[in-house]
């Protein structure tokens, strides 16, 4: 796409990237508030990511959190469902899944992740940006106090702006601790003596200034150097993905719009070389010089284009959305076989995925004979085996449950040192018993039997384990 671009000269294109000097130094981005179409959508979604990331830890299902991520102790609620380690098969197709939709997802549409839904970019550019601009003026008038930082005027609005965002940082690493200890957790470590929680405040801190030092300092080399998405798009880009492009063929050769000029009479492409679309820009790139990796396709370049051309009473689009292929050949996006492969991959993931979840057990038991334990002679003419039994509790209540023999006329089931079997809620309960059948049920030396696990009336799994008998 970059090779018909004419007007842009071979020796300054892409030696190094729209943050870096030529003398290898970080040069600070100051983006201009963008106006238009896109910024609207993008704004409306944004506060809807931030109302449900902020309120989602209070939302609670049947006393259940809606979501928790709790990796200490290896203990995850997704949609009020509780998953153990036990359920690694579906983390890990979890897992898989999610790799084949980014990889499908970026084929065909980019980085539009990137510049629409990623959490770095909507804090950014919709919470501290913005609050930047209420304290420190115009990208113009930030730029003008920075060449004063000696100032009053400069000095009292970066406190005031540095103090808002370590509160913000503060108020969203809580919110992320919300989502791995639960909100009511939360509030019990709020509440109890620093020295209690002296670890997991410290960590608190560290994290409050990791987000505090990035929305502060490091910024758009978030995107540009640090994210390993923005890396990976590289390899996944082809000539059909939708990206954020500018369409040379209409807009080349650029210029500037002269006075007393009229527009239908101009020789130049539609590009009138405004350079608003470099302004706007949060990673400073020139979208002009064709696809480059630190694109977020966030639009902004779009609209401020678009602006430009309805003044100029010119066609919209000149920056759209648009694959290599459309802007070169002018051929419309095509169903490839890469995108259909990843699409039925994708399905059939999902399909796994869904009837795993669905099919998912809140009650998990296994059962097993008591290694080193040969079988006993009880009275009556009957034989016994002593088992283990380990039974998950996943759910937030306690749960009665009893053993059965499936299908063994005499045989019973006899409890070791508990009258009745109580399961502890999200706990492994573990319970040992006597398997007790007549001799005469007893066939072979190591015969299979089944046990059935009940909740009042309802059986909930069945088990098979061996019982061993005399030899023939």
């Amino acid at each position: 796409m970059n090779e018909p671009i004419s007007s842009i000269q071979e020796e300054t294109y892409r030696d190094r990237i729209a943050s870096v000097t030529e003398k290898g130094k970080r040069k600070w981005i100051y983006a201009q508030q963008p106006a238009g179409r896109f910024y609207k959508a993008r704004t409306i979604l944004a506060w809807l990511y931030l109302i449900v990331f902020f309120t989602m830890p209070f939302i609670k299902v049947n006393g259940m959190p809606f979501i928790m991520l709790n990796f200490f102790e290896g203990k995850f609620i997704l949609f009020s469902k509780i998953f153990w380690p036990q359920d690694f098969i579906i983390f890990a197709l979890g897992m898989i899944t999610m790799v084949i939709f980014i990889a499908l997802f970026t084929v065909v549409y980019g980085r539009l992740f990137c510049g629409w839904v990623c959490p770095q970019t909507i804090f950014m550019e919709f919470v501290f940006r913005k609050l930047e601009w209420w304290i420190e003026g115009t990208p113009t008038q930030q730029k003008k106090r920075a060449q004063h930082k000696q100032s009053f005027d400069f000095l009292w609005r970066r406190i005031i702006k540095y103090v808002l965002f370590f509160v913000l940082s503060f108020l969203i690493a809580n919110t992320f601790l919300s989502y791995i200890v639960g909100i009511d957790e939360l509030k019990n470590m709020i509440a109890a003596p620093i020295s209690e929680n002296f670890g997991l405040l410290s960590g608190l801190l560290v994290f409050t200034l990791l987000f505090f030092s990035v929305y502060a300092f490091v910024r758009d080399l978030v995107c540009t150097t640090v994210c390993p998405y923005g890396r990976l798009q590289s390899v996944l880009f082809d000539k059909n993905t939708m990206l954020i492009a500018y369409d040379y063929n209409r807009g080349e050769p650029r210029g500037k719009l002269k006075k007393h000029t009229e527009n239908n009479s101009r020789p130049r492409g539609d590009c009138v070389d405004c350079k608003l679309c470099v302004n706007v820009c949060p990673t400073g790139i020139d979208i002009r010089n064709g696809v480059q990796m630190e694109c977020i396709g966030c639009t902004a370049c779009a609209d401020a284009c678009d602006s430009v051309m309805l003044k100029l009473n010119r066609p919209t689009g000149l920056i759209r959305y648009a694959s290599e292929n459309e802007i070169q050949h002018g051929q419309n996006f095509r169903f490839s076989g890469k995108v259909l492969g990843y699409s039925i991959m994708l399905f059939l993931l999902l399909a796994a995925m869904s009837v795993m979840i669905f099919t998912r057990r809140s009650i998990d038991t296994s059962i097993a004979r008591v290694k080193g334990q040969l079988y006993q002679e009880v009275p009556e003419g009957k034989l016994s085996n002593l088992y283990n039994a380990k039974i998950i509790n996943k759910t937030h209540q306690p749960i009665k449950v009893h053993l059965k023999l499936n299908h063994i006329e005499g045989g019973e089931i006899k409890l070791i040192g508990i009258p009745n079997i109580t399961l502890k809620p999200e706990s492994i309960n573990e319970i040992f018993f006597f398997v007790i059948l007549p001799d005469r049920a007893v066939k072979q030396r190591s015969q299979k039997i089944k046990i059935d696990v009940y909740s009042e009336e309802n059986k909930l799994q069945t088990i098979k384990t061996t019982f061993l008998g005399p030899f023939s």
